[in-house]
C-alpha cells in the first residue's frame, strides 16, 4: 500500500495524508483520525528512509549516558531508558546512544552532530551544578532536554524532581520518628542533584533545631561500593547514627551491606533511606524505604519533549518541569531503638565491596 493510494481513496492530497500521519499541527484531528483509520485499515506503514529523505530530518534522538563505571548495569537508567525506547518506538523514531569517557568527548560528539545532523535531539542528564553542556549545545543549535537542571539551565528544556524538598521531606519523616543522630551519604557536590539533597538534609535539621554534625555527612561514589564504605566511616564514629539518607537507592543498598557486615539489622539499630524508588528495593530484606521519582514516566516525557522542539518548533523555555518525589516506607524506617548509638569495635570493620551499579 502506497502513501497515494490512501490519498485518492479519501480525495486528499499526499501531503495532506502525510502530514496528518506525521501529527502536524496544521492538519485537524477529524482529518487525522480518518487518515490514520484508512492507513490502519490497508496495513499502510510509512517508510522511515523515505520519510527522512523528504524531510531533511535523521528522526533520531540520542542519549548521553554519564560517564561511570558499571553503567550498563545501573537499574536507574534501565529504568529511565525503557521509558525514552518505549516512547520513540511508538513514534518511528531511532534511539541511539552516546557514551563519551570525558567531557573533551562528549564536547567533540556535540560538534560532529552539528555538523552530520545524524541525530535530530539530545537528552542529557547527570548535570553539573555549573554545567558547560547547556552553552555549547544552545550554541551549535542542537535541540535538547535534560533530565536534572543547572545554574545554567534558565532557557533550557528540562525536566526534574525537587531534590531539596525530597531530602528535607525524607529528613523530616525520621526526625518525626524520633531520631536525632540523622546522617547523610551524598554524592560530589558538583553535581547539581547532589548539592540540592545535601541542602535538603541539613534544612531540615536546622528547622527541627538540630545542630549539623558535620562528621554526619559523607560524600561516597555513587555505587552499592560507594554506600558501604561511607556507611563504614559512619559507623566507626565514637557517637554512631541512628538513621541515614541516602542519595540513592543503589548507595543505600551498599550502606545496608555495611551494617550487616557489622552484625547490625538494617532499619532496626539504623534506619535507612534511598531515593529513586527502584523496583529492586522491593526484593530487599528489609525492603528498602525510599523517596520515589518517576523514571520510565520521565524518560518519555524527555523525549515527547525534544520531538516537540525538533518537530514544532517549540521554545526550550516551555518545557521545564518540575515534581516532587513521594515516600514510600517499606522496612528500613523505624524508630531508634534503646541503647543504640554506641561505638563500634574496629576489629568488625568490613571488607571493602567491589559490586558496581549507579543510579542520579
Amino acid at each position: 500500500m502506497k502513501l497515494n493510494t490512501i490519498a485518492q481513496q479519501l480525495k486528499l492530497s499526499e501531503s495532506t495524508v502525510s502530514r496528518a500521519l506525521n501529527d502536524y499541527q496544521d492538519i485537524s484531528a477529524d482529518t487525522k483520525a480518518l487518515v490514520r483509520k484508512a492507513a490502519s485499515e490497508t496495513g499502510y506503514f510509512p517508510n522511515p528512509h523515505a520519510r527522512r529523505l523528504a524531510s531533511g530530518k535523521a528522526d533520531n534522538i540520542a542519549y548521553v549516558m554519564p560517564r561511570s563505571d558499571g553503567q550498563f548495569n545501573s537499574s536507574f537508567l534501565v529504568e529511565l531508558m525503557a521509558g525514552m525506547a518505549g516512547a520513540l518506538n511508538s513514534k518511528g523514531w531511532d534511539f541511539s546512544l552516546l557514551v563519551p569517557d570525558s567531557i573533551e568527548e562528549e564536547i567533540e560528539l556535540f560538534e560532529k552532530i552539528s555538523r552530520t545532523r545524524h541525530v535530530s535531539g539530545l537528552i542529557i542528564s547527570r548535570t553539573l551544578t555549573r554545567d558547560v553542556r547547556f552553552k555549547i549545545l544552545h550554541e551549535l543549535k542542537i535541540p535538547f532536554v535534560s533530565h536534572g537542571r543547572s545554574m545554567d539551565s534558565a532557557a533550557a528544556a528540562w525536566i526534574d524532581v525537587d531534590n531539596a524538598t525530597a531530602f528535607s521531606d525524607m529528613t523530616a519523616h525520621l526526625i518525626e520518628l524520633g531520631h536525632r543522630r540523622i546522617a547523610h551519604i551524598g554524592g560530589e557536590e558538583s553535581y547539581n542533584f547532589s548539592s540540592q539533597r545535601a541542602r535538603g538534609w541539613r534544612d531540615a535539621l536546622v528547622k527541627a533545631g538540630i545542630t549539623v554534625d558535620p562528621d554526619l555527612h559523607q560524600k561516597a561514589e555513587l555505587s552499592y561500593a560507594g554506600g558501604a564504605v561511607a556507611m563504614q566511616s559512619l559507623l566507626m564514629l565514637a557517637d554512631p547514627p541512628t538513621a541515614v539518607c541516602c542519595i540513592s537507592d543503589h548507595v543505600a543498598i551498599g550502606a545496608m551491606r555495611a551494617l550487616r557486615d557489622f552484625g547490625l539489622v538494617p532499619g532496626h539499630e539504623v534506619s535507612v533511606m534511598g531515593y529513586d524508588g527502584l523496583e529492586i528495593g522491593k526484593w530487599l530484606e528489609p525492603p528498602l524505604s525510599t523517596m520515589k521519582q518517576p523514571l520510565q514516566s520521565a524518560g518519555q516525557q524527555l523525549v515527547e519533549i525534544v520531538i516537540n522542539m525538533v518537530e514544532n518548533g517549540d521554545s526550550p523555555e516551555d518545557h521545564q518541569k518540575l515534581y516532587r518525589a513521594t515516600l514510600v516506607r517499606r522496612g528500613t524506617d523505624n524508630p531508634p531503638v534503646p541503647g543504640w548509638p554506641k561505638r563500634l569495635s574496629g576489629s568488625r570493620q568490613h571488607k571493602n565491596t567491589t559490586f558496581g551499579g549507579e543510579g542520579k
